[in-house]
């Protein structure tokens, strides 16, 4: 199992970060909130990761903080979630927001989520209960000021020269309709706006916090 890996930012993407460590490449899968705090491309991060290893695939999924990681092993248990929902879900909710709609049982900010429909919903709410207290001491419950801690601050400049194409692209990549990213993308772009900013802006107005 590779569970953390250390080295230098080679590229990054909403969905991925390819990272140089000891002469080799490692391609990282990884949700949106761990895209928002990758440093600049050339610095040094940490990712604290997941390996899976399936008949026609292998995949390293890779978080900010460990504590997502540990959300994300926790959530493929569920029955019906997968790693690419896992991360789909981490995706728009991080794992302080994640866990506090589960103590309020909100069903509607899941529902909201992209491959998340109202059983799955029901199911995540069920058996995460019990299974969030597995990260005592990562979280405390109940606390609406709880933080995480992580490796990297600041996600960097924009990506490319369309922010608002690329802002689209990613929303679009987690599972939302094209027509639903368009719309969610041109109430939140202002001029000068990064397509980090865009994303971020996108999905805290499509999932409320709880």
């Amino acid at each position: 199992m590779i569970g953390r890996i250390r080295g230098i930012l080679i590229e990054k993407s909403p969905a991925q970060a390819l990272v140089e460590c000891a002469g080799l490449g490692y391609e990282v899968d990884i949700p949106y909130t761990t895209f928002f705090n990758l440093p600049e491309t050339g610095d040094e991060l940490v990712l604290h990761t997941h390996f899976v290893v399936r008949e026609d695939a292998q995949s390293l999924y890779g978080f900010s903080s460990r504590l997502d990681r540990d959300l994300f092993r926790l959530l493929i248990k569920v029955n019906g979630v997968g790693p690419k929902l896992a991360a789909g879900i981490l995706s728009g909710l991080d794992a302080n927001q994640f866990i506090r709609c589960v103590e309020a049982r909100d069903a509607n900010a899941l529902v909201k989520l992209p491959g998340v429909g109202k059983k799955t919903a029901e199911r995540l709410l069920i058996e995460m209960t019990d299974r969030i207290g597995q990260l005592e001491g990562q979280f405390t419950p109940g606390s609406p000021n709880a933080t995480v801690s992580t490796g990297a601050s600041g996600a960097g400049g924009a990506m490319g020269h369309h922010p608002a194409e690329e802002a689209e692209a990613a929303l679009i990549a987690l599972g939302y309709k094209p027509q639903e990213a368009t719309k969610a993308i041109s109430k939140v772009a202002e001029d000068g706006m990064s397509s980090q900013e865009l994303i971020r802006l996108a999905l805290r107005n499509m999932i409320p916090a709880s």
